[in-house]
């Protein structure tokens, strides 16, 4: 059974961060371990989001009992800090890990300001060249590649290039039902060749965890064999099944569902 490690932040409602990377791991059949960088709790009144960091050196104890026992593929999601974030770079080179995942997170979901620029730098400069793919949404793409907000797909495609040349091998940038188009869009770029990747858009507020649901997806089907691109092709498949049978969790979230692909 090949194995993966998420290096990501705890949702305590479950739809996204290492809840959703768990649970997308098992559909894919890999075995997946997590160190936690942080623990995300919401308010019950309005659901405000608010986020303890965890001590960096607690996080290196998890990493070094992970990478004890081997892996296969990573991915990592929101890391909190630029102490963690050098942390993640130099035990992925340290371990000379090939096949990692990069989700850029900044914010919280519904958020527009990115609550640390100096992860994002960090991000930039340490990460993005040890990444065999990173898979910022529009608004992450456009902070990555210092272009400001992206509108079009002649947007993204720009950016995408901008991000190759700090050190990424591929990009997907996902623009979903946020980018102005009749069809849900995400722009792969391997360095040589813009690929769209569309779906039919699906109207719904109950989304909560795609984006990390879509990055362990890839993290996953890069351990069990599949080509950059063929992995790519594979999660947009099965975010899109999960983001079309999301369900009503309460009066302010809703999670997509990780099991509807293999339900079909």
């Amino acid at each position: 059974m090949k194995k993966t490690l998420t290096l990501a932040g705890s949702d305590s409602s479950g739809g996204a961060g290492i809840q959703a990377d768990l649970k997308t791991f098992q559909e894919h059949q890999v075995y997946g371990m997590t160190a936690l960088t942080s623990i995300v709790s919401m308010a019950p009144e309005n659901w405000s989001h608010q986020v303890t960091p965890i001590e960096v050196a607690t996080v290196e104890k998890q990493l070094k009992t992970i990478l004890s026992v081997g892996i296969d593929a990573m991915k990592t999601g929101m890391l909190g800090s630029v102490d963690i974030i050098e942390l993640g770079a130099r035990e992925i080179k340290a371990h000379g890990i090939d096949k990692v995942v990069i989700d850029p997170v900044m914010v919280c979901k519904g958020d527009d300001e990115v609550l640390q620029p100096e992860n994002t730098d960090a991000m930039r400069e340490l990460l993005l060249p040890l990444a065999t793919i990173t898979t910022p949404n529009l608004f992450e793409a456009g902070q990555l590649a210092q272009t400001g907000p992206l509108k079009t797909i002649d947007d993204m495609k720009h950016a995408a290039e901008k991000i190759i040349a700090l050190g990424a091998q591929n990009v997907v940038i996902k623009g979903g039902k946020a980018l102005d188009h009749d069809k849900a869009i995400d722009l792969f770029y391997d360095g040589k060749e813009h690929t769209i990747l569309e779906h039919e858009k699906i109207h719904t507020n109950y989304n909560h965890g795609a984006g990390c649901t879509f990055a362990a997806s890839i993290t996953a089907n890069l351990a069990n064999g599949k080509t950059v691109k063929e992995a790519v092709i594979s999660a947009k498949d099965f975010v899109h099944e999960a983001i079309k049978h999301g369900w009503k969790l309460n009066q302010f979230v809703g999670p997509v569902k990780h099991g509807a692909y293999n339900d079909k």
